[in-house]
């Protein structure tokens, strides 16, 4: 506490910290806005039909899809998904609402139960088990168990919207009374994609088969793991009496979540893939899979850290640094000495000429020098951990005028919209 009345005078100083200050406030106070959540939804809300998407992965672009499917207007702050912000997230449903949709997220043991007695939804899409806080939650199976309490607390009448091809989630099926529909490529889903063409840089073209129709579909996400989320969305949108055909329009006209494998062109032609948002194992296999089959003069990958990597860091980084050679041309990594140098030597077992590795350290304009020549037919992916902020990257190569380097970051605010992007900290203690 004491440290904390230290932090004071510093977040006050700034726009940023007094951003921070506000979320700290509302934020401990989460005990009682919960209980009055919960009155809420139980009294004001009853016919409501609150959807909540939980998983490990893909949450924020299968709320974004699901809200656009049921026709939702997607609010600034709905992937804030925790805590006093979940309980805000309620207070913002109206009664005259007919649906709800809400993101769910955990990061320890028993949260779940708490937001699950608190929403009692109608519908619970489950995106996926990962290794997403892994030191909290230890284990898959811990994992699977606490995000299926929201597939648990569904009522007889209600719909389990579950990843088929996640034997995890899968498993969920039998943790329901309610009735299950699942979403994958396999053919053994309820709502299923075949013949997944990456139509770079445009988006995806797919087939879709759901409630005994077939469609072509074509959206603006790009790569295999982001068909999940439309999949996802049309199968909520088929249990609550939408018709196909006027859904995926609407789901083709979504654009990319921010920083999810977000795609921009540069002034001067190259391409910048934004997905700085999430940096477990999982996704950056996903985001790699994806950058191998994109066209280009040239792949360069800037590379953060990765989240909670399960295991020896040695083995994981010379692994991750043989992935990133057999598909880039040149690596930036950002990040600490110690996991620097098993990267390097992965990546030269893989290959790639030590000149076409670069180290920033933790500094984002150390990482935009090594990519002052970056120009017409190349593709950068920039993909690392949320507080590295490494968004901050491509907003540099767009044009932005970046002065904030910090190597770390915890404001409930990105980049692209933070006061202190462009005008720097100029010797202010640091306190986000």
């Amino acid at each position: 506490m004491r440290r904390r009345l230290q932090d004071l005078p510093a977040l006050l100083r700034t726009p940023v910290g007094r951003a921070q200050l506000k979320f700290r406030l509302w934020h401990y106070h989460w005990p009682i806005l919960m209980v009055l959540a919960r009155a809420y939804r139980l009294t004001c809300l009853r016919k409501t039909r609150v959807i909540a998407v939980v998983g490990s992965f893909g949450k924020s672009t299968t709320t974004r899809a699901v809200l656009t499917a049921v026709h939702r207007p997607i609010h600034p702050r709905f992937n804030y998904n925790a805590w006093s912000s979940l309980a805000r997230a309620v207070f913002r449903i109206r009664p005259r609402d007919r649906h709800a949709v809400l993101e769910v997220g955990i990061g320890a043991p028993g949260q779940m139960a708490v937001y699950a007695s608190t929403l009692r939804p109608e519908v619970t899409v489950v995106t996926s088990i990962g290794s997403e806080h892994n030191r909290s939650l230890k284990t898959l199976e811990i994992a699977r168990e606490e995000k299926s309490r929201m597939v648990q607390v569904l009522p007889a009448s209600g719909v389990a919207i579950l990843n088929g091809d996640d034997p995890n989630v899968l498993w969920m099926r039998s943790r329901t009374c309610a009735r299950v529909v699942t979403f994958g490529f396999q053919p053994t889903n309820d709502v299923q994609a075949s013949d997944l063409v990456l139509d770079w840089p445009s988006g995806t073209r797919f087939k879709l088969r759901a409630d005994g129709q077939t469609r072509r579909v074509h959206i603006r996400l790009i790569g295999k793991h982001m068909v999940y989320p439309i999949l996802a969305a049309v199968a909520v949108s088929l249990t609550e009496g939408f018709v196909l055909d006027d859904v995926i329009p609407a789901l083709e006209q979504m654009g990319p979540t921010r920083g999810r494998m977000q795609s921009m062109q540069l002034a001067n032609g190259a391409w910048v893939i934004r997905d700085e948002y999430k940096s477990a194992l999982e996704t950056i296999d996903a985001a790699f899979e994806v950058f191998a089959r994109i066209p280009a003069q040239r792949r360069i990958a800037v590379l953060g850290e990765v989240t909670e990597p399960i295991g020896s860091q040695g083995l994981i980084y010379r692994r991750l640094g043989e992935r990133v050679a057999k598909t880039v041309s040149r690596a930036v990594f950002v990040g600490m000495n110690r996991i620097w140098r098993p990267f390097v030597s992965g990546a030269k077992r893989a290959g790639l000429a030590q000149a076409d590795i670069s180290h920033a350290e933790n500094s984002v304009v150390q990482a935009l020098e090594h990519l002052r020549d970056v120009g017409l037919g190349d593709v950068v992916l920039i993909k690392g951990r949320d507080t590295q902020r490494l968004g901050r990257v491509s907003l540099a190569l767009a044009g932005r005028a970046v002065r904030c380097d910090i190597p770390r970051c915890h404001a409930p605010v990105d980049c692209d919209d933070c006061p202190m992007l462009e005008r720097g900290w100029n010797g202010s203690r640091v306190v986000t």
